[in-house]
């Protein structure tokens, strides 16, 4: 380990998580290919598709915990999409989590791959009218809701994700959850999401810590700075800025895996 290492992995859950607390998502979607590109282009580290699984998966734990307490106050936190996203969702991690520890890489990344491309299509279907609707006006199909978030967990443990970046396209397109709320209230599923996924990489030696606890460190500081931004972005922009990362990163492993 040497200087270079630490600031290109604080760097990284740096920026990830900054984009975390203002778009609502775990960051995983950005530090995902961050952690696998970036060291070994800069010469610092090569990390496994299982490394870099497993700190992703620790590393959102502790992202989504500053942006829930940044968003704690103001009515943005919906309490019941929380409870039935969020025990579902971490119904599907943990048998993710513990499952991927059976997958090959290329399979971890197919699976991101396949997850990611969802997310992109999802996210350039228009979203009309849903942040006309009142905060406390707002209503969604409960069921469909926690079905959908069981499918989330499990493909989001494999890949170490809290699968935020799959869950705000659901929330804004098929349940009609207003941009803001989506946000706030993503980051709390995000966070009950990662405590499947991280129990399962931990548990099954995917875990390198000491990067994980560098990027724990960036990510108490940025989140709640993201958090901070995002209130004061147009939802419209920051649906936009969610777009093109889902959509570039989904390009970025499809390439890899035809490549592989």
């Amino acid at each position: 380990m040497d200087v270079g290492f630490i600031i290109t992995i604080f760097l990284i859950g740096f920026i990830g998580s900054y984009i975390s607390g203002m778009l609502g998502i775990g960051g995983s979607i950005i530090k995902y290919p961050m952690l696998l590109y970036l060291p070994p282009l800069v010469g610092v580290a090569a990390f496994s598709a299982h490394e870099v699984s497993g700190i992703s998966a620790v590393q959102v734990f502790f992202a989504t915990i500053g942006g829930v307490w940044a968003y704690r106050k103001g009515g943005y936190l919906n309490k019941t999409l929380i409870g039935y996203m969020g025990g579902s969702i971490l119904i599907g991690s943990s048998l993710g989590g513990f499952g991927s520890k059976l997958m090959s890489e290329a399979g971890i990344n197919l699976t991101y791959g396949i997850l990611a491309s969802v997310a992109a299509v999802m996210m350039f279907i228009p979203k009309k009218g849903i942040d006309d609707i009142p905060l406390d006006q707002v209503r969604f199909n409960k069921w469909l809701a926690s079905s959908l978030a069981l499918i989330v967990g499990v493909g989001a443990g494999i890949v170490g994700a809290a699968g935020a970046f799959l869950l705000v396209p659901i929330m804004l397109v098929v349940l009609k959850i207003p941009t803001r709320m989506t946000i706030a209230s993503s980051l709390a599923i995000t966070f009950i999401s990662s405590i499947g996924s991280t129990i399962g990489k931990v548990s099954t030696g995917q875990v390198d810590y000491l990067p994980a606890l560098i990027m724990v460190i960036a990510s108490l500081i940025a989140s709640p700075l993201g958090v901070i931004a995002g209130k004061k972005v147009n939802t419209k922009v920051l649906q936009a800025i969610l777009a093109v990362l889902i959509f570039a990163t989904a390009i970025k492993i499809w390439l890899d895996i035809v490549e592989f």
